[in-house]
């Protein structure tokens, strides 16, 4: 079974408090291209335009790193049929969060605390989840193939130092925030999968991250 894990993109959604929204629009149009094609074809081309900070996305370590690799250097080993680690953060985040997680060398760590819920409401921008500072040396030596969350954001949107992107895009490790639907999954043998497209000199932009259970 195939499990969306990604939010939708729609002209004008409010990802982010602040960020510009996307916009849809068309570039050619049928009515266009049936002037000028055989009776009977046409096609249509449309245009994106958004930050890439938009829906569900994945940061690589430019994000705050300059020298560290972009979307087009992203490890497709990180990002493609990567095991999957559902850590279960329902009822808060704490020190403990990884005291029972296991091996993780290697995993999708995804950080399941439920706030996806709230997507497309005023509610999703006040008192998210986040990691707290103390948890990211233990996921650096965790080695983790990537870090998720379907909260607003990773770090404590007020706290200027960001610990838990500079810490773990620092070490190599992209994350990927706004994920849903992480309520599907079991806590491990899930298989996933998010791919950026290989922008050259951007940082982060939209993926459709998915996941594979098994039947």
């Amino acid at each position: 079974m195939i499990i969306d894990l990604s939010h939708r993109i729609t002209d004008g959604l409010r990802t982010y408090p602040g960020m510009a929204a996307p916009r849809i629009s068309t570039e050619v149009s049928y009515a266009e291209t049936a002037a000028r094609m055989a009776p009977g074809v046409s096609f249509r081309i449309d245009r994106l335009e958004l930050v890439g900070n938009t829906g569900t996305y994945l940061d690589t370590p430019a994000h705050f790193h300059p020298d560290g690799y972009d979307l087009a250097g992203l490890p497709l080993t990180r990002v493609v049929d990567v095991p999957a680690v559902v850590l279960d953060a329902t009822g808060g985040i704490g020190p403990d969060l990884l005291r029972d997680a296991g091996d993780l060398a290697g995993c999708a760590v995804l950080i399941h605390t439920g706030w996806s819920r709230h997507w497309g409401s005023e509610d999703y921008f006040l008192g998210h989840p986040f990691l707290t500072a103390d948890l990211v040396a233990g996921l650096i030596a965790a080695d983790p193939a990537l870090v998720g969350i379907d909260s607003l954001n990773i770090d404590d949107n007020t706290d200027p130092a960001r610990p838990v992107h500079h810490g773990l895009l620092g070490a190599g490790i992209p994350i990927i925030e706004h994920l849903t639907g992480l309520a599907a999954l079991p806590a491990r043998g899930a298989r996933f999968t998010a791919l950026p497209a290989p922008v050259a000199g951007m940082a982060t932009l939209p993926v459709r991250a998915v996941a594979v259970v098994p039947d």
